[in-house]
């Protein structure tokens, strides 16, 4: 368990906005070292002058989380500026909606790209240099933060290919968690599945490389759009608190980050399917309205 975070380091990527850019906040209140990763220049820019001013050790890289090698050059230069980081929070994400055939290969490039391999590489950089530091010295501490989704839980139609990148990513974690813990007692992991939370991920497609451009949208992908607007939009719960919710974790070693626990009744139905062989329950089943206007779209 971690309860001093004065002068420690944490990598952060996705830190322009969103759940990233709250967690730099709080890491700035508590008087961390912070290195910010994003690719969209002014957000990230943003974010820097605002952890500066607030008096800690800032290092902003623009860095594509997809790109390995880009990913190698941001680790060495983490080790060299603040040695290896206390926390990593593998956070950058964007979405793409529609029905799973109409996605195009520059769709599933895109979303596994950013969301599945930015972790792969967040994890494969910065691990090994977090498990060297603990070596050396039996009262250092670490944690990785790796940001799935509730889309990684369950399987929520017309978002398939985000759905795939998330379950990966909570595999993923799952099995970080099992293989430190063969090797290490002093560095720990989590997994973070929010539900529907006001960031910038329904419009994450601003920062869409061009070689990596989706053609004109389907129906499916445009009604999957505005479905996610509609959303992110009216969620409730902020980023500011899921980001709380995510160092309260930490601090209590808590591997699960959830911010809305009332959607787990829709992981145990799924997961009940699965031991009973039964089908994948109905997602619309407490809102069958929402499903027969998708379907009526859908079928035009």
């Amino acid at each position: 368990m971690i309860q001093d975070f004065q002068g420690k380091t944490a990598v952060l990527t996705g830190a322009g906005s969103g759940f990233g850019l709250e967690c730099a906040r709080i890491g700035a209140r508590l008087g961390m070292n912070l290195v910010l990763v994003d690719v969209q220049a002014d957000a990230l820019e943003a974010a820097r002058q605002e952890m500066e001013a607030a008096g800690v050790q800032v290092m902003a890289s623009r860095t594509d989380v997809s790109d390995a090698a880009a990913m190698d050059a941001l680790g060495a230069a983490v080790q060299a500026r603040f040695g290896a980081p206390h926390f990593v929070f593998n956070n950058a994400g964007v979405a793409a909606g529609g029905l799973l055939w109409e996605n195009t290969v520059a769709d599933w490039e895109w979303v596994l790209g950013v969301n599945l391999w930015g972790v792969v590489h967040g994890v494969r950089v910065f691990t090994p240099m977090m498990l060297a530091a603990a070596k050396a010295d039996p009262s250092w501490r670490g944690h990785v933060v790796n940001t799935a989704s509730m889309a990684g839980l369950l399987t929520p139609p017309n978002m398939g290919v985000y759905n795939v990148s998330k379950h990966a990513v909570v595999a993923l974690t799952e099995t970080l968690y099992q293989d430190l813990s063969l090797v290490s007692d002093q560095v720990g992991a989590s997994v973070l599945c929010p539900y529907f939370v006001p960031t910038g991920i329904s419009q994450s497609h601003r920062n869409r490389p061009g070689e990596l451009a989706g053609g004109a949208p389907t129906q499916s992908q445009r009604i999957g759009q505005a479905m996610s607007e509609k959303a992110v939009g009216s969620g409730k719960v902020t980023a500011a608190e899921v980001a709380q919710l995510v160092f309260n974790a930490i601090s209590a070693n808590q591997f699960y980050i959830f911010s809305h626990p009332k959607a787990l009744g829709a992981v145990q139905a799924r997961m009940e399917a699965m031991v009973t062989q039964g089908n994948p329950p109905d997602p619309f089943g407490d809102r069958p309205e929402v499903g027969q206007k998708l379907r009526e779209a859908l079928r035009g």
